[in-house]
């Protein structure tokens, strides 16, 4: 079956990330692959000196109209980054009204990262999200996500003992299947946490020294495509692992290239890793 999907974040023109990584990621996963923009940003906001920012909220719920109108519906809904609490009622909206019965809705909280929420966004925001994350079948929290989402006190080192508590608290305020990004046990090692269907399945591999803007939405548009190509979570989760690490390695070393990893580079070894050809 040829799917069409949807993807909902912000445009970053320059700057490998969000729908500019999101858009070609999707399409070699063989997925027609439709996309709604948040907000167009000139290049993205880490690491630049400045930027231009083009806010499309009101523009949402006309295109949803107009899909209506149309009749055109996807098979799955994966979101990003979501500039504010309006856009997320928006969204809430669209995925009602626009995802086939039976498709999947796929959250990235893109929030938060290292113990600190995104300029501009505030407890208001969490607590929307947390609406949002908790009636999607799919969320890919990292550790501060998870923290926000949960209450929770965020810890920058820590054991399986937190994981599993973070783990239980998702749960129980109604997450589905769980995607943990960037868990890492070890200083030396990182990895992806699985829990779906009561089971926990982590994948550890090396950590690369340093930090890489954009792998977060790397990472989350790989895994949807090898999820919409009937892939399990899990082995989803591990060929989206290993397509970002090899991003990285490309890209490593070359310090005119610090604003992104050259995810393109590797695009013919996750095209082979989902055997589409």
């Amino acid at each position: 079956m040829y799917k069409r999907i949807l993807t909902i974040q912000d445009v970053s023109c320059v700057g490998q990330c969000s729908l500019t990584a999101a858009l070609p990621i999707l399409s070699a996963a063989g997925l027609e692959t439709a996309i709604l923009p948040s907000a167009v940003l000139s290049n993205h906001t880490g690491g630049f000196s400045g930027w231009t920012f083009t806010d499309l909220t009101e523009d949402m719920p006309k295109i949803r109209e107009r899909w209506e109108l149309e009749n055109i519906e996807f098979a799955a809904v994966y979101t990003g980054y979501l500039g504010s609490a309006k856009q997320i009622d928006y969204v809430k909206d669209i995925v009602k009204s626009r995802l086939v019965s039976g498709g999947r809705f796929i959250a990235d909280p893109a929030m938060a990262d290292n113990g600190k929420l995104y300029t501009g966004f505030d407890a208001n925001f969490v607590e929307e999200m947390k609406k949002l994350c908790f009636s999607a079948d799919i969320i890919l929290p990292n550790i501060t996500e998870a923290a926000l989402l949960t209450d929770s006190e965020y810890k920058e080192t820590y054991d399986r003992s937190y994981t599993d508590m973070l783990t239980e608290k998702l749960l129980k305020s109604g997450a589905k299947t769980i995607v943990f990004t960037g868990i890492s046990y070890k200083p030396e090692t990182t990895g992806v946490l699985v829990i779906e269907n009561g089971e926990r399945k982590y994948y550890e591999h090396r950590k690369i020294a340093g930090g890489f803007h954009g792998t977060g939405d790397v990472y989350a548009s790989a895994f949807v495509g090898a999820l919409e190509n009937n892939l399990p979570a899990f082995e989803a989760a591990k060929i989206a692992a290993d397509y970002t690490l090899e991003c990285i390695e490309k890209t490593k070393g070359d310090d005119l290239h610090w604003y992104g990893v050259k995810f393109e580079c590797a695009l013919p070894s996750y095209i082979k890793a989902l055997n589409l050809f």
